[in-house]
């Protein structure tokens, strides 16, 4: 089976015919046969015949070690929308099959962290347990779409930002952990000089966007007063001459204590200062609410989070690839060594160095 992503939430399976076209008539080949039934069921008008419902497991193949195959990540829990019967070509002698290609609401899955509890399943297979009964072990947003139908689609269908917020606890090192002792040991050096920090979180972003394949540039750090909020500034360039561009980065350090959180306004007031062409960067030793998170995606802010987790594993890994694996011996570094200047020049200005 073959899946693609339209608008974003709503996978379209589409089941594929053997090389060189099919001569079963469509719908009657073992993989549309059982969407077609499934489909049949899924636009049931009532909820007595909506409980009985098979729910749609979609799982995509993932590579594992360097394979390709054998392996599946779960991807959520289904219900088809539509069915669409269409005309593929096939084979290298370009003959035509028809096929039926099926558009598939992805229900939320928030409540139950994003899991589906088997014991529901192994009830809806057990002769003994009626459909109703089965369907109390069910998410709570099928149990919905069963009670209201298709009409509550817009409101249990899953969110695909969602996908792209980290829970807070995934935010915070194991407790006792190495990664929890760097974070608050840094948390220690910097709580009475946020104005060192800030020096930190500009040689972390610098990292973690070079790591990503950026040429990155470090530009200043901003002086005490009258930085209108920013912290550091850098640049992106890309690509070279004629076909090349540059983007200025405004960035934002907060060091709080591991266990706070940075909310929706917080991010908001630094979004606020970027211009067209601009990006911003926010550095904190704490974790990003699951609001802010949600905010930024939803709305397309042009902003990087760096929460205190990977803050602790980027100074960890620069103090293990350039000081010993001695951490205080690389803030140490980045603070007096790594000549990255303090004034309070306009962010726009590192488009012209």
């Amino acid at each position: 089976m073959a899946r693609r992503v339209r608008h974003g939430q709503r996978p379209r399976a589409l089941l594929r015919g053997p090389q060189g076209g099919t001569h079963q008539a469509p719908g009657t080949t073992t993989g549309n046969a059982a969407l077609l039934d499934a489909f049949t069921e899924h636009q049931a008008p009532t909820p007595e015949e909506r409980v009985g419902a098979a729910p749609l497991l979609l799982f995509r193949a993932v590579s594992r070690n360097g394979k390709v195959k054998g392996f599946v990540e779960f991807c959520g829990l289904g219900v088809i929308e539509r069915a669409e019967r269409i005309v593929q070509w096939a084979g290298h002698e370009h003959t035509t099959f028809t096929n039926f290609v099926y558009d598939i609401a992805l229900i939320d899955l928030t409540a139950e962290n994003d899991q589906v509890d088997w014991d529901w399943i192994t009830a809806r297979r057990t002769p003994t347990v009626s459909d109703q009964e089965s369907l109390a072990k069910a998410p709570r947003a099928w149990r919905e779409w069963v009670k209201r139908g298709n009409s509550a689609l817009p409101r249990v269908r899953r969110r695909v930002a969602r996908a792209r917020v980290t829970k807070v606890r995934d935010q915070h090192p194991a407790p006792g952990s190495q990664r929890d002792d760097d974070l608050r040991f840094i948390y220690e050096q910097f709580d009475k000089r946020k104005h060192d920090f800030e020096a930190v979180a500009s040689a972390v972003a610098a990292r973690v966007l070079r790591g990503s394949g950026h040429n990155y540039r470090e530009g200043w750090i901003t002086q005490r007063s009258g930085d209108g909020g920013t912290d550091f500034v850098g640049r992106i360039d890309l690509g070279s001459g004629l076909a090349g561009t540059s983007l200025v980065v405004l960035g934002q350090a907060k060091c709080i204590r591991p266990d706070n959180l940075v909310s929706a306004e917080q991010i908001a007031r630094v979004v606020a200062r970027l211009r067209r062409g601009w990006i911003g960067i926010y550095v904190t030793t704490g974790a990003f609410s699951e609001p802010a998170q949600l905010e930024m995606v939803e709305d397309q802010y042009p902003i990087v989070l760096i929460n205190g987790l990977d803050l602790a594993r980027e100074l960890r890994s620069m103090a293990r690839d350039d000081h010993g694996n001695d951490l205080e011996a690389c803030l140490h570094h980045i603070l007096y060594a790594q000549g990255v200047p303090i004034t309070s020049r306009r962010p726009e200005e590192i488009l012209l160095q």
